[in-house]
């Protein structure tokens, strides 16, 4: 089976809490635009907005991340925007109107999906549609999947983690010059600039293009401090290099958690680590399971040994080999961990499907899903879940 053979075979619209429609004529301080996408990350996609109308970098409020690999609809705000629109090669900007205050993740009700699966032949759809049933069941671990690891490197380091333990340098190198898959090919040539001169300043800021990688650099010509360097990385950078850290060892307490209540699991390899699928839980795991939240891990949580969540937390924390009370970067106010929870088991609705010849394989089937998750949510790991069997023993995909 294979899935985004096309980008139309993957589709993500964004669903507001508000009409969108609604805001045309209305007033407010945030302009408001929708962005329609496809072969564009959402930061790469407002980079060059705000590159276009010179844009101060805190001006615009968005809801969330969505595929590179995908066509993909969003929205967006900017402070005193312009009343214009925007066109490039694959990436759209249409002004709506006004808003009385950013766009952000509380302003996203949920996110409606269409996935074609293809290159499947009958027994597989047949399979397919003999998991959905699960899904009401059973259900699908809420794990942050790939996407969200998109700037770690083949070594599966962690700049967030390298900034915890004081390894600055080691930290700023790995964020402005690690070798990054999907990188475009002007951000690769930049970055072999980099890991060919890392420390001669002067030079790399004479053969850089202009930029927050040269900005750096020229800092560090006039002064050697990788702390403070670190702390002038993009904003919109720093945030996702915590949040990648922190979702990976999320992860990794969920999967811990499953593994210890569930009778029956199956194995998912992602990007950063094995994961498991929960197949079958007992009547206490189950109710348990239904209602479980699990926070996210950083200083700022205090260990409660009461708390359901805790010996996930704590046995996760003790591998990684850094206590929760340190997982801070030292010395800076900001950038800091996200606070706050995550429900374990995904909520998937509204879901229908159809499956018909496929036009691109012949002799096999296409199935095409569509259904809603909440924010925050990934589409992939539902696919994951649908897709993956255990028979007989043996693990089929």
């Amino acid at each position: 089976m294979k899935i985004k053979q096309v980008p139309d075979d993957f589709r993500v619209e964004e669903m507001p809490a508000f009409d969108p429609e609604s805001v045309r004529g209305a007033p407010g301080k945030f302009a408001l635009y929708r962005l329609d996408k496809r072969d564009w990350t959402t930061p790469d996609a407002l980079t060059l907005v705000r590159k276009r109308w010179k844009l101060h970098p805190h001006s615009i409020g968005f809801g969330g991340l969505k595929d590179r690999h995908a066509r993909t609809i969003q929205y967006f705000t900017v402070y005193d925007g312009p009343p214009k629109d925007l066109s490039d090669n694959g990436l759209t900007v249409t002004h709506l109107g006004a808003v009385s205050k950013p766009y952000s993740s509380d302003d996203v009700r949920a996110n409606a999906f269409a996935i074609t699966i293809r290159d499947a032949n009958s027994a597989e759809v047949s399979g397919l549609w003999q998991a959905i049933p699960e899904l009401a069941t059973i259900g699908v671990p809420n794990y942050f999947d790939d996407q969200r690891f998109g700037g770690v490197g083949p070594d599966g380091r962690f700049v967030a983690r390298e900034m915890v333990k004081g390894n600055f340098e080691e930290a700023l190198k790995m964020a402005l010059a690690g070798e990054i898959e999907h990188d475009r090919s002007s951000v690769k040539r930049r970055k072999a600039v980099l890991r060919e001169h890392w420390g001669k300043w002067p030079l790399l800021a004479s053969k850089l293009p202009r930029g927050d990688a040269r900005d750096i650099v020229e800092g560090l010509a006039r002064k050697p401090d990788f702390a403070a360097a670190c702390g002038r990385l993009w904003p919109d950078d720093q945030g996702l290099h915590l949040s990648a850290w922190q979702s990976h060892l999320w992860n990794r307490m969920l999967d811990r958690w499953i593994t210890d209540h569930t009778q029956e699991v199956i194995p998912v390899a992602l990007k950063t680590a094995t994961v498991h699928m929960p197949i079958r839980f007992d009547d206490a795991a189950a109710r348990e399971w239904a209602e479980f939240r699990l926070p996210y891990p950083s200083a700022r949580l205090k260990l409660d040994p009461e708390a359901p969540w805790a010996g996930c937390v704590s046995a996760t924390m003790k591998e990684e080999g850094i206590p929760l009370e340190e997982m801070k970067v030292p010395g800076m106010r900001k950038p800091f961990f996200s606070k706050g929870d995550r429900a374990a088991k995904l909520i998937v609705s509204q879901l229908t499907g159809e499956d018909a010849p496929d036009d691109k394989h012949p002799n096999r089937r296409k199935a095409t899903l569509a259904f809603e998750l909440p924010r925050g949510a990934y589409a992939t790991m539902v696919l994951k879940r649908l897709t993956t069997r255990m028979i007989d023993g043996q693990l089929l995909a």
